[in-house]
C-alpha cells in the first residue's frame, strides 16, 4: 500500500488517543492519530515522525490537514521505521493475497460478516471457502512482536468465531502484520492481555492457522515481507 503527500516532522505530544501535535518546519500542527492503541513506546516527545497531509482537508470535511502514519524508534539493530497507520496492515494484507502472498487465492474479498463479526478478508483457496482476521502489530523489544498492547475483547472474539468458521468447514486465518523489519520471533502479549493468549492458543489447537509476517515499511509504502517464526509457549 501507498501513501501520497508525506512529510517527516517531529512529534510534540498525544493529549488523547485521536489527536497529536507535531512540530512541522518550526510550525505546531494538529494530526489525526490513525491508531488508537497506547502507542507509549513509539511516541517519545522529539522523536522523528511521518505525517500525511490531506491538501484537500477543508473541501472533504476533515477537522485535520494531517495524518500521523510512521514513527522512527531505535532498535537493537538500529533506527527502525514503524507503521502504526491500524488501517494499513488490512490493506497491505489485501495486497499480499492479491499478489499472491499465499497459493490458490480466488475471490478476495474485504470485511465479510460471518457469526456475530465482521472479519477482514475472505476467499477461497484451493477451492476452499476460507476467512482470515488482520491484526496489526507495533510494539516490539529485543526483537520479539507482541500483540496486542492494550487488552483487546474484541479481538478474542474474533478467535472464537475463527475457531466456530473451522467447525463450519471453512479455513480460518489469524495474520499478524509486523509493520517493520529486524523481528526474530512473534509471541500473544500474556502480560497485558493473557485472555488474548489463551485464546490464540486455543485457537490454534483448534484449527485456526496463525501467521505472523514482517514489513519493508518505507516513508511513502508498506508491503508485507518475510515469515517470522510464532511462539505460543
Amino acid at each position: 500500500m501507498n501513501y501520497e503527500h508525506i512529510v517527516f516532522a517531529k512529534f510534540l505530544s498525544r493529549p488523547n488517543r485521536f489527536i497529536a501535535y507535531a512540530d512541522l518546519q518550526g510550525k505546531v500542527v494538529t494530526c489525526h492519530v490513525k491508531n488508537t492503541g497506547r502507542c507509549k513506546e513509539l511516541l517519545l516527545p522529539g522523536c522523528d515522525i511521518i505525517l500525511e497531509h490531506h491538501p484537500n482537508a477543508a473541501l472533504t470535511g476533515r477537522k485535520t490537514e494531517y495524518s500521523l502514519i510512521q514513527v522512527y524508534k531505535q532498535t537493537t539493530h538500529g533506527k527502525e521505521l514503524i507503521n502504526m497507520d491500524s488501517q494499513a496492515p488490512n490493506q497491505a494484507a489485501f495486497q499480499w493475497l492479491n499478489d499472491s502472498g499465499l497459493t490458490g487465492i480466488t475471490e478476495l474479498r474485504r470485511e465479510v460478516a460471518y457469526g456475530g463479526s465482521r472479519l477482514d478478508l475472505s476467499f477461497r483457496q484451493n477451492g476452499l471457502p476460507s476467512l482470515m482476521e488482520v491484526k496489526g502489530v507495533t510494539l516490539e523489544a529485543d526483537g520479539i512482536a507482541s500483540f496486542p498492547d492494550a487488552p483487546t475483547l474484541r479481538g478474542v472474539k474474533h478467535l472464537a468465531e475463527l475457531e466456530h468458521a473451522v467447525s463450519d468447514g471453512y479455513q480460518a486465518y489469524v495474520l499478524f502484520v509486523i509493520a517493520m523489519k529486524g523481528i526474530r520471533s512473534f509471541q500473544p502479549n500474556i502480560a497485558i492481555h493473557p485472555g488474548f493468549g489463551q485464546a490464540l492458543t486455543h485457537a490454534a489447537a483448534h484449527g485456526v492457522r496463525i501467521l505472523a509476517y514482517d514489513c519493508i515499511a518505507r516513508p511513502d509504502s508498506l508491503r508485507i515481507d518475510k515469515p517470522v517464526a510464532v511462539n505460543l509457549t
